[in-house]
């Protein structure tokens, strides 16, 4: 009968007094193997159809979704991600009449990344802006377009931003993260026309 392997994995290792079968031989490795390795699925809801009954996820088994970069743990009860590959700065494209690098601090931006097994959204950069209605919205939105799935918050995040004190009676704006991926800046009056607003260190869970 199989024998387990020496490294306490319970991976079952074909002997010579087995009947000889190529076939269940290379089954019985790979049922040992491939749980053990990092398993790949297009998405999370490929994964749940696929993870079912005598494949369900065992504890300590490794996920990467290649739909969102993403490699997950599986702590015995849930998946948990403890990797985001999504970590490059991204653009954030801004609307008219906003424009990039307010008070030179550079292009607005941002990342998803991966905080002590929790998925973030970090931004940083400025916009600048050069004029305002004689009475200004209360709020604007400064995305041109909003961001992506994967960047949306499950629900509402609501965070300050610093803004200049030039031609504003505030330091600080509010801004709502939206969960369909909307910007939007409030806090705007007759006496807060601030030419430039910051999103430097701006994170938030995802």
């Amino acid at each position: 009968m199989p024998t387990p392997d020496n490294y306490g994995q319970g991976i079952g290792l074909w002997q010579l007094t087995d009947a000889p079968s190529i076939p269940e031989a290379i089954k019985l490795l790979a049922d040992g193997v491939i749980p053990r390795g990092v398993l790949r699925f297009a998405s999370a809801s490929t994964r749940g159809s696929t993870l079912v009954g005598d494949y369900a996820p065992v504890e300590g088994m490794l996920s990467w979704l290649q739909d969102i970069n993403r490699l997950d743990l599986y702590d015995g009860t849930a998946w948990v991600a403890v990797s985001v590959g999504q970590s490059a700065w991204k653009t954030v494209t801004p609307a008219s009449p906003w424009t990039q690098n307010g008070n030179s601090q550079g292009t607005l931006q941002y990342r998803i990344l991966n905080i002590s097994g929790e998925e973030s959204l970090q931004f940083r950069g400025g916009l600048g802006r050069s004029s305002y209605p004689s009475s200004p919205a209360g709020s604007y939105v400064v995305n041109n377009s909003a961001l992506p799935a994967a960047a949306r918050p499950s629900t509402l995040r609501t965070v300050l931003i610093p803004c200049s004190d030039a031609n504003s009676d505030r330091i600080a704006l509010k801004m709502d993260i939206r969960t369909d991926g909307v910007l939007e800046v409030f806090g705007f009056s007759s006496s807060v026309k601030p030419p430039w607003i910051g999103f430097n260190g701006v994170t938030v869970s995802l």
